[in-house]
């Protein structure tokens, strides 16, 4: 059953992250060479502070083009209030948070650390494996 499948066993654990401080092109320029559509920001101590999204860069680029200011830093523009889920959750908890939240990706935590993430896709490829050795053929 998938309630058995647990978040650890299909997030991604080798992480893109950004700095608050960091530059915001080159934060979009990793997101864009990692081919990946959001990352947690972390403070110095490997806390999350936040998410950064390319919703997130699409706002600060047109808010900073109307004040002819383009730029800025991720902490201007990221997400900082950070909904996670556990690593110890059942796939169908995330999948369901992703249905009513309307989210792409969760911050994954163990113990209030971040220990990796987990997206709609990563749901998808779990019910995949479940489906082709569980389902009747």
């Amino acid at each position: 059953m998938l309630k058995s499948v647990k978040v650890r066993d299909y997030m991604t654990s080798d992480l893109v992250t950004f700095t608050a401080d960091m530059d915001l092109f080159r934060a979009i320029d990793r997101l864009l060479t990692h081919q990946i559509s959001g990352a947690p920001v972390l403070d110095e101590h490997g806390n999350l502070i936040g998410l950064l999204s390319e919703g997130d860069c699409l706002k600060g680029i047109l808010a900073g083009s109307y004040f002819e200011e383009v730029g800025g830093t991720v902490a201007s523009v990221m997400t900082v209030v950070v909904e996670t889920i556990d690593a110890d959750a059942d796939i169908v908890k995330a999948a369901e948070h992703f249905i009513r939240m309307r989210r792409r990706r969760l911050p994954v935590v163990d113990e209030g650390r971040l220990v990796g993430q987990i997206s709609r896709r990563d749901i998808l490829r779990a019910m995949q494996k479940y489906n082709e050795h569980a389902a009747p053929k």
